[in-house]
């Protein structure tokens, strides 16, 4: 799908002439500052949209969005997230790890902001509480960190041979750390001896692969992250390649040819994201709306993809599936 940026830049203004010359001017449209820390995801921002829409606000018509990409380059977030605070926008919306939303944090102590994050807010030091989170931040947790001792068991499921089980993170995204450490926990209770190896380019992702493939690795947990979901295409072609079993966070790896996906509705919570957004230009306060938790979590498997590995998916993993791709 051709990526485009959702920035529309509005000019000019319409005035109405009245006798008397009597001038009435429009009042100042809002602008929503959006930061992310991957590149443009069409549906998560047509999502995000989506719940803005439906706490009343559309773009162009009533809210203007000025938009900033770090696109995997998690250094250069404070440097966007200053620029969106400099331009006096009403909040900020900050989306592709909890790297963006401590960057929007310490650009501003006053602009409302709303994250999207997938580690642990309260260990990220985004807020301080959940169900009040204080300040001038709140948002929704994807919770794809704390899933990775649960992704590392669908994949000994699916590939129950002994073997060593590979971990691609990039170590520049503090959630994958986070991810890690719980993998690494969970791997330790269940005898999984792993290889983790870091990637934060696509010629790293490349090299991983290859290495994987040296060191006799069995299955592959792809660590969470918007650098890796930038790069889907990529890796699923790899992993077919070097015939590797892959576990990923989103649905959208298994959709291109990955073998199974567990985590969080990543749509469902950028929609929230946009309802808060709406919420807090309506004059609700961040510390007012509690951090939101995911309630349904998402299991798919490609089933063609699992044939071709030779594999026997259980009839468990088939009943509790919510989605079967052929």
């Amino acid at each position: 799908m051709r990526r485009r940026q959702f920035i529309r830049i509005l000019g000019g203004s319409t005035a109405a002439i009245w006798p008397l010359t009597v001038y009435a001017q429009q009042p100042a449209m809002p602008v929503i500052g959006y930061l992310a820390g991957g590149s443009p995801n069409i549906p998560y921002i047509a999502a995000f949209h989506q719940g803005l829409k439906e706490g009343g606000y559309v773009e162009g018509q009533n809210v203007a969005i000025e938009s900033r990409f770090a696109n995997g380059q998690y250094d250069r977030l404070p440097a966007l997230a200053s620029d969106l605070a400099g331009r006096g926008v009403a909040t900020i919306f900050a989306e592709g790890g909890s790297a963006a939303g401590r960057a929007a944090k310490q650009a501003t102590t006053t602009i409302p902001i709303v994250f999207v994050n997938g580690d642990d807010p309260i260990r990220s030091g985004l807020v301080s509480s959940i169900s009040r989170p204080e300040g001038n931040v709140t948002g929704a947790s994807l919770s794809t960190s704390a899933l990775g001792p649960k992704k590392l068991e669908l994949l000994r499921e699916l590939v129950p041979r002994s073997g060593v089980f590979g971990v691609l993170m990039n170590r520049g995204n503090p959630s994958s750390e986070a991810e890690a450490d719980n993998v690494a926990a969970a791997a330790k209770t269940l005898g999984q001896e792993l290889h983790v190896l870091g990637a934060s380019s696509e010629a790293d992702i490349e090299r991983a692969f290859g290495t994987f493939a040296s060191e006799k690795v069995t299955a592959l947990l792809v660590a969470t992250g918007a650098f890796f979901g930038d790069h889907q295409r990529e890796i699923v072609t790899l992993a077919d390649r070097y015939a590797l079993p892959a576990i990923y966070d989103r649905r959208g790896f298994v959709a291109l040819g990955g073998l199974i996906s567990y985590g969080t509705r990543f749509a469902d919570v950028f929609r929230q994201g946009g309802i808060y957004v709406a919420r807090i230009l309506k004059g609700a306060r961040p510390a007012d709306l509690p951090v939101l938790q995911p309630t349904t979590f998402e299991l798919a498997i490609n089933r063609k993809t699992a044939k071709a590995l030779g594999l026997t998916i259980p009839q468990m993993l088939l009943a509790t599936a919510d989605e079967l791709i052929e």
